[in-house]
């Protein structure tokens, strides 16, 4: 795939999941037990499980699920997602809503931002909300890795939103990346060559999701967009100090990277590096407070696993009621692993404990 991008004949993403979705391209397959269909929300696209009506049954719950792959891979409609949204809705008996919002690098940051919020909000309309026979109190938005800084922004962009008539009563973060102020978390440092997801490979995503230049990935490596002589990221330090954040459990003996001179054009040059549209863990404790109640599931051996961590304690410090779900033998990504040949317990394992959540709590 890198060699096609450095050749120029196309981008090594769009290389990378044409190759994901033709071997794991999946059609719309309904059952007797979930009718699966494809729909539009407002331009967005969206793949619909609805479980059968039954005799004098009210009205259903719903998650709205946003998928992840670092904005820039996978599919609603690939067999992992569609069998993981297809679980759900048969499990809670919930409609589920899976959104396919647009990747890198057919765009860049803001749009996926903006496809799951008008996607959304489209489905929270009353009358939308009615033609799916569902109950506008028990609705939950959901989403994994960079679908879970997605549903995670969404929710707070909604929380926010004083037009809006129903809100989510539950959000459900799937290993979220959330921040991309501290490279050097202690989950970045001892999980950096980590497969599945090594700190560079994130950090590549995110200068991809930013539309940015690779030139700068040494330097935000050792942190020096966010150096202290970095005035743009002064007033957010405090949000994000894992020095009180974490447990001492997670610190070990691990210490802060801050440099004392750093770069200042990087943040000039990629100024959503300190947008909580797209690092929801920067956002004021004034949004927190408005935040409905949260489950958080996060791997130890996982890069962002403090960034989960440090989201549930800013919550729960908001106010929030908050559920921490961590998993000490687990790693990123590894709840859609449940389909042969990547049949995965720790897959099995995560699923269950994030769908029985939902099930006490929506």
């Amino acid at each position: 795939c890198h060699l096609i991008h450095y050749l120029r004949l196309s981008h090594h993403l769009i290389v990378l999941n044409y190759l994901i979705c033709t071997f794991d391209k999946l059609k719309s397959v309904s059952s007797e037990d979930i009718t699966i269909t494809d729909a539009v929300f407002d331009g967005v696209e969206v793949r619909v499980f609805e479980p059968p009506a039954k005799r004098d049954e009210g009205l259903k719950r719903s998650v709205v699920y946003i998928h992840g792959g670092g904005w820039a891979l996978a599919s609603a409609r690939t067999s992992l997602y569609n069998n993981l949204c297809r679980i759900m809705a048969e499990s809670l008996n919930a409609v589920v809503v899976s959104v396919e919002y647009r990747l890198v690098p057919e765009v860049c940051f803001p749009e996926q931002f903006h496809d799951a919020l008008r996607a959304t909000k489209h489905f929270l309309q009353p009358d939308v909300l009615a033609e799916y026979s569902v109950d506008p109190s028990r609705i939950a938005i959901s989403g994994d890795s960079a679908g879970g800084n997605l549903a995670a922004a969404v929710c707070q962009q909604l929380s926010k939103d004083e037009h809006l008539i129903i809100r989510p009563k539950l959000q459900a973060l799937i290993y979220p990346v959330l921040q991309a102020f501290d490279f050097n978390t202690p989950s970045y440092q001892q999980n950096m060559n980590m497969p599945v997801l090594p700190r560079y490979v994130m950090i590549n995503y995110w200068i991809d999701y930013f539309n940015g230049n690779y030139d700068f990935a040494h330097s935000l490596l050792i942190n020096n967009h966010t150096a202290l002589d970095v005035g743009q990221a002064l007033s957010f330090r405090g949000r994000l100090n894992w020095t009180s954040l974490l447990p001492s459990s997670f610190k070990k003996n691990y210490k802060p990277v801050i440099q004392t001179t750093g770069k200042a054009e990087i943040i000039q040059e990629i100024p959503a590096l300190l947008d909580v549209r797209a690092v929801p863990l920067l956002a004021e404790n004034e949004t927190l407070q408005l935040q409905p109640k949260t489950y958080i599931l996060t791997c130890e051996n996982d890069v962002l696993r403090d960034d989960g961590v440090m989201y549930a304690k800013r919550l729960e410090n908001a106010g929030v009621e908050v559920t921490l779900d961590h998993f000490d033998d687990c790693f990123h990504g590894c709840m859609i692993f449940t389909i042969w040949p990547t049949d995965f317990s720790a897959g099995i394992q995560t699923r269950n404990s994030y769908i029985k959540w939902l099930d006490e709590n929506l």
